[in-house]
Order: C-alpha cells, then structure tokens, then sequence
C-alpha cells in the first residue's frame, strides 16, 4: 500500500497544530500590546540597574506577609496596566519599564508618572462616560489623561458601587474599577509628599519673604510640646498658627497613610508594620512607644525622597533606609525570604519554562512530520532536551515557592495550573520511557505550552499575589500535602489520559499511524492504565477531603460543588474501568470516554470555581472564556472521533471481503 496518504496525514496535522500555536501566541501578543504609539514622556531618564536592584529586595507588608518591593510593584501594575511591563519614550529614546522601576517613578518622580500609560482601559465607553477623550475602544491612558474627568468618575463609581457586581453592565463594572485603581495610584504618587514639601510655617518669613518649610520629622521632635499646647488651652482655642500646622501634618500623614507598609514595629509585640502616614501620627498622638526610633525612620525616608535629583545620592539613600528596615525585620525573623522572592521573580522562571516547551513542541511537531529516520530521531532528542528543560524550570520555580510560602505547593487556584502542568509532562514523559513510542513525548510540551499560557493569562486576569497567606480553614500543612495534592495528581492524570486519546483519535482519522496496530494498541493500554491511576488518585483524594471537612467543618459531605466534581470523576471513570471489564467499550470507546474526562476534570477543576457557590471556590475572576472555548474543542473532536468511526465501520465489510484487517468494535 502507499505511503503516500500517511504522509499527507502528517503535514496536514502538523500545518493545523502550527496554524493553532500561531493562533494562541498571537491572541496572548496581542492582548497585552497596547494599541497606538509609543507613548512620549519629556525629560524622563531610566533608572540604573544598581538602583534597581537597590529597591527591589525592600521588605514591606502587604496581603497578611511580608514581601519585597518587587513583588508588590509586579502585582500592583498588573491590576492598574494589565501587564509586567510598559513602553514609553525618554530622552534616551524607547525605553522598557518593569514594575520596580514603574513604581519607583510614581513614589519618586510623580512628574514623569503621571504620564505614563500605567491605566488599561477595555471599553472606552467609560472614559466617555467621564468626559474623557478616548483613542479606540482598548487602548492605555495616563494619570494626566483621565485625571480632567476624575470627579465624574468619582460621582459615577459613587453611584455604581452599591449595584451588585453581578448585576452591572460592563460599562459600569469598568468605571468602578477604574475609580479604585485611581485611587489606589493617588496614593503611590502622593504617598512621598510630607518628604517632598515638608510644611510651611505661616509668618516666618523676613521682611516680607517666603515663609520658611520644615521637615515633618522635625515636626515631629516638638510633638509632646505641640500637645502639651493644645492641653493647656483645652483644645478650644488653638492658636490660628499652630492649627494650620497641625492641619498639614494631618494632610501629609494621610496622603502617606495607604499603600506602602514599610516600617516594622520596634517592639516584637506588636505584629503590624506601619505606613509613613500612620508613623507620623502615632508620634504626633503619643501613641508611639518608640517615637526616637519613629522619627528616625521619617527622616530617613526624607532623605530619600529628596534626594532623587542626583541618582546617585538617592540610591546612597534607599539603600541606607533600606538596610535599616532590613535590620528590624531581620531581628523580628520576618525576612527569611525576601531576598529570594525578589530573585524568583526576578528569574521569571515560567517564562523561560515556556519558551523551553515552545522549542519542544515545535521540536515534537518535527518529530511527528518526519516520521522515522535519522532527522526524526534528531528532532526526538531535541523535544526531550527541551521539554526536560522545561519541566526543570518548573520543578525549580515551584520548590521556590514552597519556600518562600513555607506550605506545600497548592493553595490557590493558581497554584493548581502550574503544578497540574508541572506534574502531567513529568506522567508525559514517565509513559514515554515506560512504552517509547515517541507519542507521549510529543504531547508533553504541547501541554506544558498550553497550561503555562494558561497560568500567565490566569494570573493577568486576577492580578492577586498567589503566595499570599491562606483563609484559615485551608491554613494546614499536612492536609494540603495528603488532599489536595493527591485530588490535583488526579487532575493531572485525567488530562494526560484525555489528551492521549485526543491524540489517538487525531492519528487514527488523519492516517498518522499507517495503521500501526501495535501503536495502537500501546496507546489504549496507556490510557486505560492513566484511567486507573486517576481513579485512584480521586478516590483517595476525595476521602482525605472528607476527613478534612469533617475536622473543618462538622460534616463528611455537603455536596459542595467541588465535592460533587470530584465525585464526577471517580464514578466517570468507574463507569469508563467497569465498561472496559464487561466488553461493552474497547480500542475506539475507551478513547472516546477517556476524551470526554477532560471536560469532566476542568469542571470539577475549574469551572465549580465560577458558579459563585460553595466552600472550595478559589475565586471566579478570569478565565471564563477559555472554558468555553476548551469545552468546544474537547466537542469538536469528539464529533470527529465519531465520524472517522462510523466512516471505519462503513468500510468494513470491503475490508473484510478484501482480507483486510479488521477493526475492534465498540
């Protein structure tokens, strides 16, 4: 027989698996491109990397923990830019800004912020709304572009707010968001401006001149005078002076009350960190036991702030007030692991992660067109170099996380992409050395491309720092080890069995095989040895659940969405294990049910976590559209297994009465 169909399969199956990464990496580009130009910041001048460097390891409080600068940055333009990143362009020309950088400018250099496209904006129509004047329906806008219609988004917001998010038009949704990330942006550029102006001391001038400025720390010093002041006279008739002043210093602390919780505690008593603003005040009111060491911390951030003219004065600076806060925390053993979160993101591991199995699967694709040979083989190794590369980066980035988080890896939503991605190209390749038919081994990458793509697009969607500490309930070691790892190696089994029979399927009706019976048969014998294994996997891991809902919550089972997902599973597989043992399903049936697990692992995975209900929901923020369009995929190609069997069994007879051989009936 020619060879000649086998070969057209293969090109025809590699230019559409092409055709479809092509598809994917431009909507991904593309989302995260802002339209129009370059935006033009006059006189802006990029930070050094020593500076850089210099703030990115500053420990701060935020999300119950604490982090280093870096990571608040990284998070915070993520929710107010829709990106890691920004281009704009300086006086050196197209310049880069990532998130430590960004943020330094707006807490430093507001001047040039301001102008920065920081805002994204995915309906224009909301700009509209404030009077604004838009470029396009999506597009990214400055501080300087909303800021003509920031009190009629405030009226709007004011307005909007009380409606049940559930319930408002995306217009309305855009302009509530946009209102609070304003607001939180007000913050961070406002946040340093008790160190930039100081307060002016009304008469002081001579002979008519300019009032004289003084620092707020040195205020500060004169605080118990100031109170002894307003005591005396019964807080009933300050002097017009001394209110003035003290009305400043409430404006100043207020502007640097929010965002950035950067000073820890003298004493070990206490456990908050404390912002700028809230330190200010604490001296101001006697609240603070500390106030030398207060004013101190107040006087350091001065001189940061001040001076941020000369690069190099200020990174002296940052780097002295940086250490002395290091200091503290250090004695107050709370940062253990901030030195290696700034470097993990730092890395980008997942990033590298990707590129690695982008090669693998181009590699695989290669491998698969080719077919046999010595160019086969080539690519072969090329596509396990990559994809255990891949699979290393991953590996290494989830041990950096349990570290820095000091719980096993699965907490979060989040966290399940990545290690369900980690650990299905480890089964991908484990199947591979167990049968070495070079087909696992292409699906490894492809996975490992599309759930790494999944988990940046998840992360971009929520913009939340996943390392955060857990609620309560779930805040225990020893059940996230046994149940929920063991419900997730579950997950990742019943994709990994899914996706091979998704591959069977697709090789079986594009002729990629050359009707290899033996190939064939390998491929079953792996999937119903996957379908085992998720059974198991699920099984165990829904009754440690139990166990654990039982200590949590009083009761064994709620029929919790969750609960009744992972339940989903054990009986589709049973159903699929028992249908297999009684010879109702066998080559072509046991593919098509292990291809339809797909749909019933990402519900009970994913999809329960957007119906708003439940104990086990980890948040419903992004990602909706993906299952929708994953659920019409796993559909479309259910209807083609359908098809190239019953177009098999049409063609059966003639085989039969040519001697051909024949094919495993459902």
């Amino acid at each position: 027989m020619s060879d000649a169909p086998f070969r057209a399969g293969r090109w025809i199956a590699a230019a559409l698996a092409m055709l479809g990464l092509a598809a994917v990496l431009y909507n991904v580009v593309v989302d995260n491109l802002p339209k129009g130009e370059v935006r033009k910041v006059d006189g802006y001048t990029p930070w050094s990397e020593e500076t850089l460097l210099a703030a990115e390891s500053l420990p701060l409080q935020d999300g119950g923990r604490i982090k280093p600068l870096s990571t608040y940055a990284g998070f915070t333009m993520l929710a107010l830019h829709g990106a890691r990143s920004m281009k704009i362009e300086g006086s050196s020309g197209e310049i880069k800004l990532k998130p430590t950088a960004w943020l330094l400018d707006a807490l430093f250099r507001p001047q040039f912020s301001i102008h920065q496209p920081t805002f994204r904006i995915d309906n224009s129509s909301a700009l509209e709304a404030i009077g604004v004047k838009t470029r396009g329906k999506r597009d990214r806008y400055s501080y300087a572009d909303i800021e003509p219609g920031r009190d009629k988004l405030g009226e709007l917001a004011q307005t909007y707010r009380p409606i049940d998010s559930k319930k408002r038009d995306p217009i309305q949704n855009q302009i509530v968001d946009l209102a609070a990330n304003l607001q939180m942006y007000e913050s961070l550029i406002g946040y340093f401006s008790f160190a930039r102006s100081g307060v002016i001391l009304r008469g002081s001038g001579e002979n008519g001149g300019p009032d004289k400025r003084a620092d707020v720390s040195a205020l500060m010093t004169t605080a118990p005078t100031i109170r002894a002041q307003i005591g005396h006279g019964g807080g009933q008739s300050m002097e017009p002076r001394l209110r003035d002043l003290l009305e400043q210093v409430l404006d100043a602390a207020n502007f640097a009350k929010f965002g950035l919780f950067i000073i820890p505690p003298s004493t070990r008593e206490t456990t908050t960190w404390s912002s700028a603003g809230n330190s200010i005040m604490d001296v101001m009111s006697g609240a603070s036991k500390q106030a030398e060491t207060a004013i101190e911390d107040i006087k350091s951030l001065e001189t940061t702030a001040r001076s941020v003219d000369d690069e190099a004065a200020f990174r002296k600076a940052l780097i002295s007030s940086r250490d002395r806060f290091v200091e503290r925390a250090t004695t107050r053993g709370e940062y253990r692991h901030v030195a290696l979160e700034a470097a993990y993101y730092h890395k980008n591991w997942f990033l590298y992660a990707l590129v690695w199995f982008l090669i693998g699967t181009i590699a695989a694709l290669g491998m698969w067109t080719l077919g046999s040979g010595r160019s086969a083989r080539v690519f072969s190794w090329i596509t396990v170099a990559a994809t255990l590369a891949g699979l290393a980066y991953c590996t290494i980035a989830i041990v950096k996380r349990c570290i820095i988080m000091e719980r096993p890896p699965v907490g979060n939503l989040y966290d399940t992409v990545i290690f369900i991605a980690t650990s299905v190209v480890f089964f991908s390749l484990l199947v591979e050395w167990l049968t070495r038919r070079r087909f696992a081994l292409g699906i490894a990458p492809i996975i490992g491309t599309g759930l790494i793509i999944l988990a940046r697009r998840f992360e971009l969607g929520d913009a939340k720092d996943h390392m955060d500490p857990l609620v309560a309930v779930l805040d225990s070691n020893f059940w996230l080890t046994t149940h929920v790892i063991t419900i997730t190696l579950g997950y990742s089994a019943g994709l990994l069995s899914a996706f091979l029979s998704a591959g069977y399927i697709l090789m079986r009706g594009l002729n990629l095989d050359g009707e290899d019976k033996d190939l064939r048969r390998s491929l079953t014998r792996t999937v119903y040895g996957m379908l085992c294994f998720t059974l198991f996997l699920s099984l165990v891991g829904t009754v440690l659940g139990g166990i654990w809902a039982n200590y949590s919550w009083g009761r064994f089972w709620g029929w919790d969405p969750k609960e009744n997902g992972a339940l989903l599973i054990v009986l589709w597989t049973l159903s699929i294990l028992h249908a297999r043992l009684g010879g109702y399903i066998r080559g072509w049936g046991i593919h098509l049910s292990s291809l339809f697990t797909a749909i019933v692992v990402t519900f009970s995975w994913w999809h329960v976590n957007f119906l708003g209900v439940g104990l086990h929901n980890y948040g419903f923020t992004a990602g909706k559209n993906t299952i929708w369009t994953f659920y019409a995929v796993i559909s479309a190609l259910l209807i083609f297994g359908f098809i190239v069997r019953a177009i098999e069994m049409s063609r059966k007879p003639a085989r039969e009465a040519g001697n051909a051989a024949s094919v495993p009936s459902v």
